[in-house]
């Protein structure tokens, strides 16, 4: 009897079902936070794929969004292999024109654990190929400067983004998938973010979405 209850919880901790696990844990890539609004939404004419930052957008100005009928997939914390995870229902679902995607600071920062610049550039790379293999223009936005990160300092994002940076250029340039550079419209001379366009190194101010919004909806305009 002992030996079958042994059995029992080995096979669920497999199935991550364990009395330990959590609700985030067992949907890693948070595929439900967008499952209702998706099915809702059925179209879009443009999916902004991405972490915090882009999240925060929407709640900045939600008019940015529900104007132009564009959808905003944004989850706080996110790293590139969970957004390639969700990628298919998020954006492809949704059968948009372009994805604009806005990803790899948290990756840097190590929120799921350790990966290498090329690593994040190969995740980009296979949303890239996903959207194109479904003829969605994807425009790949570069890292958003950040001098530390203050939930993790001393990982150097300051000098990591730009290495990431050119890599994702790079890749947009053999893909033939757009590349947006925020980086040096809104870098300041460390490196970072200057205090208008964010309040702790990495997170925008309505301000820095401003600057974000000229940006995209020009190369939107030019592209689509």
């Amino acid at each position: 009897m002992k030996l079958t209850k042994i059995i029992v919880l080995i096979m669920l901790s497999f199935l991550g079902f364990s009395k330990n696990s959590t609700a985030q844990e067992q949907d890693w890539a948070n595929l439900t936070k967008y499952k209702e609004a998706n099915t809702k939404a059925k179209t879009a004419s443009v999916v902004f794929m991405g972490n915090s930052i882009t999240e925060g957008w929407a709640n900045v100005n939600p008019d940015f969004f529900t104007a132009n009928n564009y959808a905003n997939r944004g989850i706080s914390g996110q790293t590139t292999p969970q957004m390639l995870l969700r990628f298919r229902q998020d954006v492809i679902s949704l059968k948009p024109k372009a994805v604009v995607i806005l990803a790899g600071t948290n990756d840097i920062a190590g929120n799921t654990g350790p990966i290498t610049l090329e690593q994040i550039r190969d995740n980009i790379l296979s949303m890239v190929e996903l959207a194109q293999a479904n003829d969605i223009l994807p425009i790949v936005c570069s890292v958003l400067p950040a001098y530390d990160y203050p939930w993790r300092p001393g990982l150097q994002p300051n000098i990591k983004i730009p290495k990431l940076n050119a890599l994702l250029e790079d890749m947009c340039t053999k893909t033939g998938a757009v590349y947006l550079d925020y980086f040096t419209s809104l870098a300041d001379e460390r490196n970072g973010l200057p205090k208008k366009h964010s309040y702790d190194e990495v997170h925008l101010t309505e301000e820095g979405y401003k600057e974000l919004e000229k940006m995209v909806a020009a190369c939107l305009k030019k592209q689509l």
